[in-house]
Order: C-alpha cells, then structure tokens, then sequence
C-alpha cells in the first residue's frame, strides 16, 4: 500500500518521487516505469477520435489514483484518489487515512481546519468540503439527507456512523470544476530547455530555418532563492553546422544514427544510390518535440522533424508536444474554402491542432496518394496504432494518423538551394 503526503494546489507522492501539477505526461510514465515493484496495473486512457476533447489519464487500478491531464498542454491537471482504502494518506506528515485512522468529516476537520461549510448534490447524494486546492466528496445516505442546505454541520450522525471520504481531488485553484494544468513548475525542469512556441521561418513558401521560443531555469543568486524560469529566442537554420545547434539549444536528449533509408525507393534512379560509408544523423530533442537530421559528409542540418506527440501514435510519449507555426502563402480563394483553420496576414498557419482533411482542402487540389509508412520495433514487430499516411507538400512531408491528426511535420531543404539528389524524405 502506497503512503503518500498530500499537499494542496501542488502534489502527491513520498521522500522518492511526487505527481505535480503541471507535470509534463511523459515525466509522470517515468515515475510509474521506476517504480513498477511497487505500482502495477496502469492504465492509459484517451481518446483514440478526438484526443483533443478527452483528458489523458493515467489510472493507478490497484492504488485508487487517477492523474487526470490536460489533452491539449498534456500537462497534470488534477490528482484524484478514489478508492481511499487502497492508499496511505497524510498531511503535514500527520496521517488522515490509513487502515487504523478513518477519513470521516470530524478527521478532515481535525486534519485540515476550518473551510467554508460543504456543498450538498443532490441528485448525487454527495457533500463537498473545499479547500484552496483541495476536495473531499462524502457521500451521504438518503434518511441522513439534510432538509436544509446549511452544510455539513446541519447534518446529525448516530455514533460511529460519520460518513467517510469517497474521493480526493487535488488542484490548482479554488474550484474543481474550474481546475486548469498550471504552467510547468520549475520543479519539473532538471535542467532542461522546453518549448514555449516554435515558428517555421519561411519566404515564397520556402523553409530557411526555425525559430525557438524556449523557456529555462533562471540563474540561482543564492541558496534561499527559488530559480526562476527565463524565456530565450534562439534561430536554426539549414545549413547550420553542429557547434551552430548545440550552441544554440544545448546537448541533444539523443544521438541516433541513421542505419538505412528506407524512403531511397521513392526518388529517380534509387537503384544508384549506393549505401554510403557514413551514415547521416539525428539530434532529438525530446523536451522540445524536435529533430534534426544532420549530413553524414558536411555535418550541417539538411532536415527538421517536428513531433505533436499525440496519444495513438507510434512515437506517443517520446517527445513533448511541439507547438509550431507553419504559415504557407496559398491562393486567397483557397483560403476561404476553410473556416477552421487559421490565418495570419492572408497565410494559411498549420499547427500542432491543425486536422489534416481541413489543411488537404486548401493545399493539395486534385487529392494526392499518400505513401503509407508502417512502423515496427526489432524486438515487436506488431504495431498496434496501425499505419500512417505520408502526404509530400512543395519542401513539407506531413505525417498523418488515422483520426486525421498530424503526427509529424518534415521539413527539408528546398532542392533550388540544394543538390536535388540529395534531399530524401523520411
């Protein structure tokens, strides 16, 4: 049985780890994956058709915790514990519930002090007592049910017969039902540069380069001071050697070599290209949703990927979302064929949230036949998300997944500054 300590409007967990809101989903899986000894049966749940519509949950079965994320920022939004008698709980390192101590209305009394009297549900048969970032639902038998709604006070128990906890719910804020996934807390940083927004550089709808807006701990001025987060703008471009990038972003997350390009098949006389004695490789940048694809010969950047990381896809949970703009000039009569879509200055801007049925409408007339990517590990070679659909627009290869969402952006060098021959898709 877990024992963990609660701390309203910020976490739950113990002196190893602790879920905190605003955490990423990805450094949450992490925490799950070190201690698989002693947290088994997790569960993932989303929305396989509109995963931007559900919350992204993680459901710890076995210990009643459900960490309930934003689909969008994918960010933890509200820690739930509902099944009280699965976990260890306590507050300012005072135990309210274990197996010996009952979470009845007088302990969370005696546990949390004085709040504003509880809300009474009717139709739920449910009173809630909050607190600034923090809830408990009771939930009340129907002849204890209170004719007058002056809170949990007006409520009269025989002895022994208080109504216990049903659920916590841990939260930023002073509602639950207003309960938002606050900004990354520095906490979460461990060194690392995320991603606030990216901006694909482009003239006449051609790509020069990307331009980072990232967001990093701040200098510590002493020991008692909290680091604070500081924003920096950085720009990479094609043609950008190593030391460019590393100087500008930092050491990658990941090095990754690459063995063979399966994509050769697709260009004119592929049957020529003979595997060369060095292979091109990538830079990942796992917190900025980002790679890099780095000539084997001249050691400059030939190729951006840019990940959104949604649940479903094949790559899920390696990167973070990566929020980008992609402005493209396109005809303004095609521009009016779609009201979803957004616009900048008479630009199409494709994003992370941008559906591929709605982009195809206004940049590809006749539709064109997607190459189908299948994706397989060496050690399982089943892939259970099933295959995505590659779709090739003037120096862009958009990765699409079943429910229409883009699962990745490529972007290449144009061919008119590049050796044609060159330039290979992924």
């Amino acid at each position: 049985m877990l024992d963990l300590e609660v701390v309203p409007e910020r976490s739950l967990g113990n002196e190893q780890w602790e879920f905190v809101l605003g955490m990423p989903f990805y450094q949450a899986v992490n925490i799950l994956r070190r201690q698989d000894s002693c947290i088994k049966g997790v569960q993932v749940w989303y929305s396989d058709q509109n995963p931007l519509q559900m919350d992204l949950v993680l459901n710890l079965s076995q210990d009643g915790v459900k960490l309930i994320f934003d689909p969008t920022y994918q960010r933890l939004k509200i820690i739930e514990v509902n099944s009280m008698s699965k976990v260890k709980l306590k507050y300012c390192g005072v135990p309210f519930n274990t197996p010996q101590v009952r979470p009845t209305i007088e302990q969370i009394d005696q546990s949390f002090g004085a709040t504003h009297p509880g809300v009474y549900i009717a139709d739920k048969k449910l009173f809630v007592l909050n607190f600034r970032g923090l809830s408990f639902d009771f939930s009340i038998n129907s002849k204890y049910e209170p004719k007058y709604a002056h809170g949990l006070g007006s409520l009269q128990f025989p002895n022994g017969m208080s109504p216990v906890v049903a659920r916590m719910c841990i939260y930023a804020g002073n509602s639950l039902t207003d309960a938002r996934a606050p900004a990354l807390p520095v906490a979460c940083f461990y060194g690392n540069c995320f991603l606030d927004c990216l901006e694909v550089l482009r003239d006449n709808n051609v790509t020069s380069g990307l331009k980072f807006l990232l967001v990093t701990e701040g200098n510590v001025q002493g020991k008692l001071v909290d680091p604070r987060k500081k924003s920096v703008e950085r720009i990479v471009r094609f043609g950008d050697s190593v030391q460019d990038v590393v100087s500008a972003l930092g050491c990658p997350s990941r090095m990754f070599y690459k063995s063979e390009d399966k994509m050769k098949i697709h260009l004119p006389d592929a049957h020529r290209h003979i595997r060369a004695r060095s292979a091109d490789y990538f830079f990942n940048y796992f917190t900025m949703g980002v790679d890099f694809l780095f000539d084997a010969v001249t050691h400059t950047v030939k190729k951006f990927v840019l990940h959104t990381n949604y649940p479903g896809d094949y790559n899920f949970n390696i990167y973070c979302r990566c929020e980008f703009k992609l402005p493209i000039t396109v005809e303004p009569s095609r521009l009016s064929q779609s009201q979803t879509l957004m616009l900048e200055d008479d630009l199409l801007v494709i994003t992370a949230y941008s559906k591929w049925d709605e982009v195809q409408k206004v940049l590809m007339t006749p539709k064109h036949r997607p190459v189908i990517l299948n994706r397989s590990a060496s050690t399982n070679t089943s892939n259970p998300f099933g295959s995505t659909f590659c779709y090739g627009v003037q120096d862009l290869i958009f990765e699409v997944m079943r429910n229409q969402h883009i699962a990745s952006v490529t972007l290449y060098q144009s061919p008119s500054s590049r050796d044609p021959a060159a330039v290979s898709s992924s």
